[in-house]
């Protein structure tokens, strides 16, 4: 992939944007990062390369201590807090970068930017669907149509399988296994991995490919899902339908297709899955990222105890059950 030179719409001298181009290619042909990837890191280093400037502060002079009068000027300007922490890991990943390019980094002594981290970040458990407002997604989409079909399919197979959206649209026919109710996907840096799928997944996908499909276009594709001109159905049109999905089976939170990924975890966590399956159908390359769902599970199941005994401790339920007692 060719990186186009820095459009500058910030003012950065001419060696820190030779090695903001050098590392953003990097990105692109190396580490084959999205387009939409290398926007947000060219975006947030430029701005930091002109802070910098502003100082009349090298690039190669950075410190850990200008890293963090940097963050620290990102929220007095109220910055979101998810921001400045990808900011500063987007900075860190840049800098050690540039140290093992062989560089010439010159920080003060014992203050290198090498050092930054990011603010913590608070734990918030993610939100996801009873099963009630599952099934109610599931079917809100009227399958007597083919892009009802389809867009059942997706739904199924976002939340049947635990899939990111990104995995989903490069789906290909031949990438889907139904004997084995099997599908080969690509995630995150290449990574491929098989994910399952059950029945209700497997049936709606069979009707889909086997009529819907054909009826939404002739022309051929390789991809599973596709548009109206026969095309791999993007991203944004799966985040749209899913959104207005929600919409339609009348749920109150704003409907995503992550928000099935945490929904599968949370679901079969809850059923008692093991924890290192859900962490291999998931894709995590670390257990820890995949244990906050254990998390909304035992939160959720707090939450049925403490209804239990509040209801236990009414007095009408009192009477009732001092009732039970006397009768037996």
């Amino acid at each position: 992939m060719a990186i186009q030179p820095s459009k500058l719409n910030f003012k950065i001298p001419q060696k820190s944007e030779q090695a903001l181009d050098h590392y953003l290619n990097h990105l692109g042909n190396v580490r084959r990062r999205s387009e939409f990837t290398i926007r947000n890191y060219r975006n947030d280093l430029l701005h930091f390369l002109t802070f910098l400037n502003d100082l009349e502060i090298p690039y190669t002079e950075a410190s850990r201590r200008i890293g963090r009068a940097y963050l620290a000027d990102l929220k007095i300007n109220d910055v979101a807090s998810g921001s400045i922490r990808r900011k500063a890991t987007t900075i860190a990943t840049f800098y050690r970068w540039l140290d093992q390019e062989g560089y010439q980094l010159s920080p003060p002594e014992g203050d290198s930017i090498l050092r930054l981290k990011p603010p913590k970040k608070e734990r918030t458990l993610p939100y996801f669907l009873s099963e009630k407002e599952t099934e109610d997604l599931i079917a809100s989409n009227d399958v007597s149509t083919p892009s009802g079909l389809r867009d059942r399919a997706i739904i199924e197979l976002l939340y049947g399988a635990g899939l990111r959206v990104s995995e989903l649209v490069k789906i290909k026919l031949s990438d889907l296994n139904f004997e084995d109710k099997q599908v080969f996907v690509t995630g995150k840096g290449d990574k491929s991995r098989i994910c399952l799928f059950g029945n209700p997944a497997a049936n709606i996908l069979r009707q889909y490919i086997e009529i819907g499909r054909k009826e939404i276009s002739t022309k051929t594709s390789e991809y599973l899902f596709i548009n109206r001109f026969g095309e791999q159905l993007s991203t944004r049109s799966v985040q749209r339908l899913v959104k207005k999905s929600g919409i339609k089976a009348d749920i109150q939170q704003p409907v995503y297709p992550h928000l099935l990924r945490h929904t599968f975890a949370t679901h079969m966590l809850d059923n008692d899955a093991d924890l290192r399956i859900v962490q291999h159908l998931l894709g995590h390359s670390s257990a820890d990222t995949t244990q906050i769902y254990t998390a909304v599970a035992h939160k959720q199941q707090k939450e049925v105890i403490t209804s239990a005994l509040q209801k236990a401790r009414n007095p009408q339920s009192k009477k009732l059950n001092q009732q039970h007692l006397e009768e037996m």
